[in-house]
């Protein structure tokens, strides 16, 4: 097992069982915080644990930094050895579905500290529910482990400053993985102000999916490689409401062959608690 960016039902279902390979659930709905954990405690894989998006994903308490600003590196750590996960291991990890809620955040943030071997489950439990694939609501029997030996590498994060510096910059360098009617301002269903950064491009996680799957990786690449307009993957940021579904697009850049991408982690809901932040609104 190396998987980096994506890995199908058929070929986990293989692995399964592998004492190289943990599984994490990560399901999380955003208007009802305690379904996906209520989900898992119903069915989830066996052998995995579960990751919540607001308690173990995020730190709440700085609202300043957005919605879902990233937890102290020290304590994911710990909370990778409870999960039973070290450097050594295959990592798979699963939502609901689509992997945007909140798999592909859980992801980025193994990624950020250097591990590799992590990859989201294309289709995600609907996808190994359809092929009747093991489930069980009984415990993961998961050993803990000592805390993940390493830190968030802080490279690989932009922020709102360096978003601010950069706007003189043409376009090109800044994504936003909203839904297109959140983007251009028409509504704003969750965050106090509606809008975008200026410059920012629009590239809605969901057009990287087709029926909940995320599309071929030659796909991917023919319709993101031109939004580039000539400049390296290495030189983007992705951004969205609160860092999370930016991580989605991140991974479908990966999967595209575009390697180096970063998150701005605040996103959207962090850029705008400074009323001094520039926003722009754009007609439909």
């Amino acid at each position: 097992m190396h998987w980096a960016t994506l890995v199908d039902v058929d070929a986990l279902a293989v692995a399964l069982g592998d004492p190289g390979l943990r599984l994490v659930d990560a399901r999380f709905a955003l208007m009802d915080p305690a379904a996906g954990r209520q989900a898992y405690l119903q069915s989830h894989l066996p052998g995995a644990a579960h990751a919540d998006l607001n308690e173990d994903l995020s730190d709440l308490s700085h609202r300043d930094l957005g919605r879902h600003p990233l937890p102290d590196d020290a304590a994911f750590a710990r909370k990778l050895g409870e999960w039973g996960i070290g450097p050594e291991h295959q990592v798979v990890v699963y939502d609901a579905g689509d992997g945007s809620m909140a798999a592909a955040r859980l992801w980025w943030m193994l990624r950020l500290l250097g591990h590799r071997r992590v990859a989201v489950l294309d289709g995600g439990f609907a996808a190994w529910r359809a092929r009747g694939l093991p489930e069980t609501a009984e415990p993961g029997g998961i050993i803990p482990l000592p805390a993940y030996p390493a830190r968030f590498d802080a490279r690989l994060i932009a922020d709102a400053d360096e978003v601010r510096r950069r706007l003189d910059q043409d376009s090109g360098w800044l994504f936003d993985a909203r839904a297109p009617e959140r983007f251009r301002g028409d509504v704003e269903p969750i965050d106090l102000v509606a809008g975008h950064v200026p410059g920012a491009i629009n590239r809605p996680f969901g057009a990287n999916l087709r029926e909940g799957r995320f599309k071929s990786s030659s796909e991917l690449h023919a319709e993101l490689a031109p939004m580039l307009a000539g400049r390296r993957p290495d030189d983007l940021v992705l951004m969205c409401g609160s860092g999370v579904t930016a991580c989605h697009l991140l991974l479908a850049f990966e999967h595209a062959g575009l390697s180096g991408a970063r998150v701005y982690a605040g996103s959207w809901s962090g850029w705008i608690t400074d009323p001094s932040r520039p926003v722009e609104r754009t007609a439909s």
